[in-house]
């Protein structure tokens, strides 16, 4: 059985091995375990119950985890994504004046039409479209956006209304607290100690205690709170998706987890060395599971479902295989009863790890033809578009609009396929339709 087990996840042809697997789930869930807490403070602005999201977020987690391990056979882990949970609460519920029934019914039913694109492999299709150098941009742009979320979680940088953005203040002790764990992590990297990142973790949560910067958990195990107030509503609404107004979110929706997550996956497979002559082995499968976490989400009672970039924390500690995914999975049901154990990694814990994960990701940059301005300016636009405006999505907006442009430019459109020239259209209407 043990033999089977390790044939079927590759084990030995990866040049892994089950504890580095293991490891790397927990760091991957270490990382992202802050969503089990972010998650329901976002969506309860719009009303929704927030112990029931705390719940359908660990349930949707890990059933997209374990999906996307068993199934893929990929060290990615899945949850609700920040940003699209922000636009489901702020800008449908509040901007919009729309219930966050109808809404988490317009979840629902972009995720069947996630999973139709998925059966008849469009997806699938567009990402193998995409050019090798955009991936690498993408990839590297990823890396740029989490370590700009790490900066700023760990309080290094700040908002400033003279430069938009500033050093954070070094009289603040938790700022101190990111700033040992970037140091140790760094050092721990650079002397390649076998899971540097998650002992960095450790080290930092642990100094946090003893200082008191991080407060000690009152108790270690809490029942799970009722998943009643928001489960199956988004069945019971679906008949409220009868606007225009309404088939819009909707399109939103499908979009922006659609290129989030396309362009997550595409930059940790190249992180951790999976591309094939520009193609993701079995991506099919792997969207199929990241679109029916998706589905199991919006039933559950929460916002879109999506592959992480934080995954890539347990890729940079050794995770190769599903392993690795269903590990996060597991901790994530785990993480039901533990809820105030959890509190304890606060973003100054992982705020070093994403940081340090971002100049791992960012060396994929050096595979791009900077040379030829007809690649550059599109792959550019991706790498900077990604934390400057604080979504994946739009980044690839932005080079994806250009790229077509600058191969004209160059006289190389025949090289453009048609489904980019395809998506040049689909993302000037997706800017349009969210800015305007």
């Amino acid at each position: 059985m043990k033999e089977k087990i390790l044939s079927y996840f590759e084990i030995d042809a990866l040049n892994t091995t089950v504890k580095r697997e293991i490891l790397a789930g927990f760091t991957t869930f270490i990382s992202m375990a802050y969503i089990l807490f972010v998650n329901p403070t976002v969506l309860g602005a719009s009303g929704m119950d927030e112990g029931a999201v705390f719940t359908a977020t660990a349930l949707a987690s890990a059933i997209g985890c374990i999906l996307m391990g068993v199934v893929a056979r990929y060290p990615i882990g899945t949850a609700p994504a920040l940003g699209i949970n922000a636009f489901f609460a702020y800008s449908v519920c509040l901007g919009m004046g729309i219930p966050w029934e109808t809404a988490l019914a317009g979840v629902f039913v972009a995720s069947l039409i996630f999973i139709l694109i998925t059966i008849f492999k469009l997806r699938e299709m567009i990402i193998d479209a995409i050019p090798t150098d955009l991936k690498f941009a993408i990839s590297g742009g990823i890396g740029l956006f989490i370590a700009f979320l790490g900066l700023s979680e760990g309080g290094l940088i700040v908002a400033n209304e003279s430069t938009l953005v500033g050093l954070g203040s070094l009289s603040v002790g938790s700022t101190w607290l990111t700033i040992f764990g970037l140091v140790i992590t760094a050092v721990l990297l650079v002397r390649r100690v076998p899971g540097g990142i998650f002992i960095g973790m450790v080290a930092t949560t642990l100094l946090g205690l003893v200082t008191g910067l991080i407060p000690m958990p009152s108790q270690l195990v809490a029942a799970a709170p009722s998943l009643k107030p928001t489960f199956l509503v988004a069945l019971k609404h679906v008949g409220d998706i009868n606007s225009l107004q309404m088939w819009v979110v909707v399109l939103t929706f499908l979009l922006v987890t659609f290129f989030d997550t396309a362009g997550t996956l595409v930059g940790l497979a190249n992180q951790a060395g999976f591309m094939q002559d520009n193609k993701m082995p079995r991506v099919g499968k792997a969207l199929a599971s990241d679109s029916t976490a998706m589905l199991a989400g919006s039933l559950l009672g929460t916002s879109p479902v999506g592959a992480f970039v934080e995954s890539s924390a347990g890729i940079a500690v050794g995770g190769r295989s599903g392993l690795t995914a269903i590990t996060t999975g597991i901790l994530f049901l785990f993480g039901l009863f533990f809820s105030p154990l959890l509190s304890v990694v606060t973003s100054q814990v992982t705020a070093p790890a994403l940081i340090l994960v971002g100049v791992l990701m960012a060396q994929s940059l050096r595979q791009i033809e900077w040379g030829k301005m007809e690649i550059a300016i599109p792959a550019f636009l991706i790498l900077i578009g990604m934390p400057l405006t604080y979504s994946i999505s739009d980044g690839i907006a932005l080079g994806f609009i250009f790229y077509p442009i600058t191969m004209l430019a160059a006289k190389r459109g025949k090289e453009v396929s048609p489904i980019m020239y395809a998506l040049f259209f689909v993302f000037i209407g997706f800017m349009w339709i969210l800015n305007v």
